[in-house]
C-alpha cells in the first residue's frame, strides 16, 4: 500500500504517492467562499438584538421612565403649540438617543478595552456587517419605549395621535443616525472611560437640543442644533402632529436624517477597520 501525504501550501495541496495527481504535481484545494455581506450582517444583528433582550432591558426601562417625567415636567410650563410638539417629539426620540448613541459607544468603547474586536477581526465577517447589525439591533430594542413615551406624550398636551405611524421612518433613520456616530465614538476614543463619556455627552445634547423648543434657544445653541443627527427625526415627528402636516417638509427632514445615518455608519465603519488592525 502506498503513502499518501498531503501539504497545504497557499490554499493547494500536494499529493505524493502512487494515486494520482502524480509526484510533484499540484492540485488546487478551493478556500472556504468569504462571508457575504447580508447573511453576516443577519447573524450579527440576531446576536446583538438575542443580547440586548437580556443585558438591555432594564436600561430601556430607564430610558422611557426618564423620557416620559422629562414631558411631565415640562407640561407645567409649556400648554400646547409649538412648543408641545417639539417636547414631545424631542422626549420620543431621546430614548432612541439613550440606547442607540449613549449604549452603543459604550459598548464599542468596552469591545475595544476588552480585546474583543480581536474576536471578530478572526472571523470572516465584513466589518459593515458587525457595525451595521449592532447598530441595527440597538436601534430596534428602542421601538417599544418610543411608541410609549410618544403615545403617552400625545396624551398628555392632547396631540392628535393619527399621525404616529411616522415613527415607522424617524425610529429607523434616527436610530442609524446616532447608531453611527455612537459606534464612532466608541471606537475612536482612546480609553473606555472617554467613550462612556463621549457617550453621555452625546446623550445629554440630543436632551438639551432636541427636547428644548427651538424657538427658545440663543442663535448659537440653534446651529449647534441643526449639527445634531437626531435634530431632524425630531422635526419630523414633530411636523407630523400638524393638523394638516407638511409632507414634503417631513419628507425632506427623513432624506436629511437618512443621509446623516448613511455617512455616520460608514464613518462607523471606517473606525471599526482603523481598531481592528491596531
Amino acid at each position: 500500500m502506498s503513502a499518501v501525504s498531503a501539504e497545504a501550501v497557499s490554499g493547494r495541496v500536494r499529493v505524493q504517492g502512487g494515486g494520482r495527481p502524480r509526484p510533484g504535481r499540484e492540485a488546487a484545494f478551493p478556500l472556504a467562499p468569504a462571508a457575504r455581506l447580508l447573511p453576516a450582517l443577519a447573524a450579527v444583528y440576531r446576536a446583538q438584538l438575542s443580547r440586548a433582550r437580556v443585558a438591555r432591558i432594564p436600561l430601556l426601562f430607564v430610558a422611557t421612565f426618564q423620557s416620559v417625567g422629562i414631558m411631565v415636567l415640562m407640561r407645567g410650563v409649556v400648554d400646547g403649540g409649538d412648543a408641545a410638539r417639539a417636547v414631545v417629539a424631542g422626549s420620543s426620540v431621546l430614548v432612541v438617543a439613550f440606547v442607540a448613541l449613549n449604549l452603543l459607544a459604550q459598548y464599542f468603547g468596552q469591545l475595544r478595552a476588552s480585546g474583543g474586536l480581536d474576536h471578530y477581526a478572526t472571523l470572516p465577517v465584513p466589518p459593515a456587517a458587525v457595525v451595521l447589525g449592532a447598530a441595527g439591533a440597538y436601534a430596534s430594542f428602542t421601538v417599544p419605549g418610543t411608541v410609549v413615551t410618544a403615545v403617552v406624550g400625545s396624551v398628555l398636551f392632547g396631540l392628535p395621535l393619527g399621525h404616529l405611524w411616522v415613527l415607522a421612518a424617524v425610529i429607523p433613520l434616527s436610530g442609524a443616525a446616532l447608531s453611527g456616530l455612537g459606534a464612532a465614538l466608541g471606537l475612536l476614543a482612546p480609553r473606555q472611560e472617554l467613550a462612556t463619556l463621549c457617550g453621555q455627552l452625546g446623550m445629554s445634547a440630543a436632551l438639551l437640543l432636541g427636547v428644548l423648543p427651538a424657538a427658545h434657544l440663543p442663535a448659537p445653541i440653534a446651529y449647534a442644533r441643526d449639527l445634531l443627527p437626531s435634530t431632524y427625526g425630531v422635526e419630523a415627528l414633530a411636523h407630523s402632529f400638524d393638523a394638516r402636516p407638511d409632507w414634503l417638509l417631513i419628507a425632506v427632514d427623513l432624506g436629511v436624517c437618512a443621509g446623516v445615518g448613511v455617512l455616520s455608519l460608514a464613518v462607523a465603519t471606517w473606525a471599526y477597520r482603523r481598531a481592528a488592525v491596531r
